[in-house]
């Protein structure tokens, strides 16, 4: 049976600020692509935020005049999210430091586009996990309105 990712207090972990985050993921600016992770329950789901804002980098190029948030940073920010409730449930649960890589992405669907304003959120499920290696269903929401999806496939491999 799994044990509950606690805090340090003991309370059950059910959001991720963005230091948490800091803590589980080897990702930096620009490259890390979620602001804040709630709905946390263990390492089975979690919803992972993203405000999307004009400043950022990316827009420079894509598309100048129409800023279209890419797709495949979509998907890699469902992956980032999915990565940092695994690491924070193991961490919880007396796991070695480790980083998460993707392995996979399957099934992967664009259905309208996201830009500048608009906050993303990243519903992930995990499929399965053995030991090293796991599934996620993922899902981009904006709105409440479905704008991707796919599944995310990963390795859990040692830290430093």
């Amino acid at each position: 049976m799994d044990k509950v990712a606690q805090q340090a207090d003991g309370r059950q972990l059910t959001t991720l600020e963005i230091g948490q985050i800091l803590e589980c993921l080897p990702h930096r600016y620009p490259f890390l692509m979620i602001d804040r992770i709630v709905k946390i329950d263990r390492d089975e789901s979690a919803v992972g935020i993203k405000n999307v804002t004009y400043n950022e980098p990316i827009f420079q190029g894509h598309f100048p005049g129409k800023p279209v948030f890419p797709g495949v940073l979509i998907i890699e920010a469902m992956a980032q999210t999915a990565g940092a409730i695994v690491i924070a449930h193991d961490s919880a649960n007396g796991g070695s430091k480790s980083i998460v890589l993707m392995l996979t992405i399957d099934k992967a669907k664009f259905r309208k586009p996201a830009g500048p304003g608009d906050t993303i959120e990243f519903h992930i499920r995990k499929i399965h996990r053995r030991r090293t290696v796991g599934r996620y269903e993922a899902r981009a929401m904006v709105d409440g309105q479905l704008i991707a999806e796919a599944e995310v496939g990963a390795m859990i491999v040692p830290g430093e």
